[in-house]
């Protein structure tokens, strides 16, 4: 069982950023492959930055490209999102997931995903 906790959302003006973290229980993290989605009003869930078990691989959305860097530590059990450039089609709410992956197509897929957060509130301002 690994429960996931996001903070480090909020209100930023376009050009600016932000981190969100996301924080897990249980022994068992670095066991899993971790991603970022987000989901707009009237829009689906969107997958936007995954990281394997090691941090050694990293996949990203193309619309976030260059702009937003996941990264993992093992040891405290957390994984982040720092998200520069933001936009204001940036603008939605960020859960983080876990997921048992071993190759990019189940990392970037929600339906494969285990556990999910609760979810943090991510609006830029134009």
């Amino acid at each position: 069982q690994v429960q996931l906790v996001e903070s480090g959302g909020g209100l930023v003006q376009a050009g600016g950023s932000l981190r969100l973290s996301c924080t897990a229980s249980g022994r068992t993290f670095s066991t899993y492959a971790m991603g970022w989605f987000r989901q707009a009003p009237g829009k689906e869930r969107e997958f936007v930055a995954g990281i394997n078990w090691n941090g050694g691989i990293s996949y990203y959305v193309n619309s976030i490209k260059g702009r937003f860097t996941i990264s993992r530590d093992n040891a405290k059990n957390m994984v982040n999102l720092q998200m520069n450039s933001l936009k204001p089609e940036d603008t939605a709410v960020y859960y983080c997931a876990a997921v048992r992956a071993s190759n990019s197509r189940q990392v970037v897929t929600s339906r494969n995903y285990e556990y999910w957060g609760q979810g943090t509130q991510v609006t830029v301002s134009s």
